[in-house]
């Protein structure tokens, strides 16, 4: 019988899964039902040893012999401790073990009991990674520390064997050993440079029913470099992105998924394979949680488990892997199952049909038409400018009508350098290329200091998109939109463009917006269009894309 504490028994199932077979324990009250399930398990040999800092070099000793991570368990406390020694002659032997210590719940911390203090972190730099999994008391705290405990033992199994350190917080009683069996755990597969050993992938990808293809946030010259790839696979799997990652035209998922609401049973995929950093929407990144499993490419290995049904991280360059896969395919020539190609056509055809919708939809004088003349404008040209988009409601258009891909100033998705980022990418860029940024009132005002240096960048143009508040909130459910939470202000960037000597143009209606987006298009000086708009009939506009569009 198992300990009926669920993170002892998560920890116990992935350890078994991952391949640990090695545990020193040393003796302890809050750690003995750590204890009694490692000892309980047939597939984990346990040595008792009494001292803490002995039990850790002789799990370094074991690890040097076997060339495999070893478990050392001690108590909560000081014990800890006494591990840093041994912890730091393995990690720099390259021979880490992974060190499980118990630990008080943290409520009791520095609150005079007894063997309490901060073990999270005790460690220092000696360890690869310390993760901390108190007792889950929901599904999201379960998938949580599964997730933490898969990315602490793949950590451990790298080539260069760091040490690892997972605490485990537990609460009174200690004692109660009442659980048949351990859970059944999702075990996160990790495959590191040799893509020859990605196999259970391709085997996977090619027997899916279902396959699908997301492309998240992805520069233009690694778009370019797997173009070709993507075409062979698009013959094979639904390839989905937005203008983050566009590597066509337009790609209007998000409209897609509102008009199948109530039916997207037939549009789930079984598998996803995640290329890229981030996505915008959250009505794609919560209808991408109901497929069965996500693999996903990663450059430096990270687990990132956005739609909670990671299965796998495939640690390469994306050409490589693209490539690979190319390769494969063409060798294989693999018969494509026919409810593939059913799935296929059924996303293609909805696919279609929302970009055409885009291509003549119409908006009245808002933010999205400005935005929607902007992408008109520029893809009538013979060139194409570097478009950059600031976040919040900006991106969120362009995701809607951009008819190429994008940079956003996105990873932890501020506001606060968009111009700045735009203006360091000019300055950077030949002088005969166009950059052009589409930024949102709050957060062109917040980074305008961006246009208060010495640095010239004739080749830059903003589209000032000022409606007088931070319109996203408008957006968001339940928010309490009053004037201290949306930013609401009567801010215009004229004199801040004649402090710094930047051309300027002020949009009020339909007539001057064409005329300014034509001035956009063929300025040799830096420029501000500043369109001003309602923030109702933005939000409007906005909903009235999606609502418009029918499947």
């Amino acid at each position: 019988m198992y300990s009926n504490k669920e993170n002892i028994n998560i920890l116990t199932a992935l350890l078994v899964s991952h391949g640990i077979t090695d545990a020193v324990v040393c003796p302890g009250s809050r750690n003995a039902a750590i204890i009694h399930n490692l000892a309980e398990c047939p597939k984990i040999n346990c040595y008792p040893v009494t001292d803490e800092r002995s039990a850790a070099f002789v799990a370094l000793g074991m690890a040097q012999a076997s060339h495999r991570p070893v478990v050392v368990c001690v108590t909560s406390g000081t014990a800890l401790l006494n591990t840093a020694p041994a912890v730091a002659e393995a990690s720099y032997q390259h021979q880490g073990i992974i060190v499980i210590s118990a630990d008080r719940p943290a409520a009791w911390i520095g609150q005079n009991t007894g063997q309490t203090m901060p073990q999270p972190g005790a460690l220092g730099n000696f360890v690869g990674k310390c993760i901390n999994i108190p007792e889950p008391h929901s599904d999201e705290e379960r998938w949580h520390v599964n997730r933490l405990v898969n990315e602490a033992l793949i950590e451990a199994k790298k080539p260069y064997r760091p040490s690892v350190h997972i605490n485990v917080p537990l609460s009174e009683p200690l004692f109660d050993y009442t659980v048949k069996k351990l859970p059944a755990e999702r075990k996160i597969q990790f495959y590191e440079k040799e893509l020859c050993n990605t196999e259970p992938f391709m085997e996977e990808f090619f027997k899916a029913k279902r396959p699908m293809i997301v492309i998240g946030q992805t520069d233009e010259h690694t778009l370019s470099d797997i173009f070709e790839s993507l075409e062979l696979l698009n013959e094979r799997a639904v390839i989905i992105h937005e203008a983050l990652g566009a590597y066509s035209e337009i790609c209007s998922v998000d409209l897609v998924l509102n008009a199948i609401e109530g039916k997207e049973h037939k549009y789930v995929p079984d598998l996803v394979l995640h290329m890229g950093g981030e996505i915008v929407s959250k009505r794609l990144k919560n209808f991408l949680k109901k497929a069965k499993a996500t693999w996903r490419i990663s450059l430096n290995g990270e687990i990132s488990d956005t739609y909670q049904n990671l299965a796998g991280v495939l640690c390469c360059e994306l050409k490589s892997f693209c490539n690979f896969v190319e390769v494969t395919y063409q060798m294989r020539n693999p018969q494509t199952p026919h409810s593939a190609i059913s799935f296929l056509r059924l996303w293609q055809k909805a696919l279609s049909a929302s970009d055409e919708f885009i291509i003549q939809y119409s908006p009245k004088y808002s933010q999205a038409a400005a935005v929607k003349a902007f992408e008109q404008q520029f893809y009538m040209l013979d060139y194409a400018p570097h478009a950059h988009y600031a976040n919040s409601s900006a991106i969120r258009l362009a995701n809607l009508l951009a008819r190429r891909r994008v940079w956003c100033y996105r990873g932890i998705n501020g506001i606060e350098g968009s111009v700045s980022t735009a203006v360091g990418f000019a300055l950077a860029t030949d002088i005969n290329e166009k950059v052009v940024l589409v930024t949102g009132d709050l957060s062109f005002f917040y980074d305008s200091n961006a246009l208060w240096n010495n640095n010239p960048t004739p080749n830059l143009s903003i589209l000032l998109l000022n409606n007088g508040e931070g319109g996203i909130f408008r957006q968001v459910e339940g928010f309490d939109a009053n004037p201290f939470a949306v930013g609401l202000h009567n801010a215009s960037a004229e004199h801040i463009c004649k402090q710094n000597g930047v051309d300027y143009v002020a949009v009020h209606n339909m007539q001057e917006l064409e005329n300014g987006i034509k001035r956009l298009s063929c300025a040799d000086t830096t420029l501000v269009v500043e369109v001003f708009t309602d923030p109702e009939i933005d939000k409007q506009e906005f909903e009235k894309i999606y609502t418009s569009f029918k499947l």
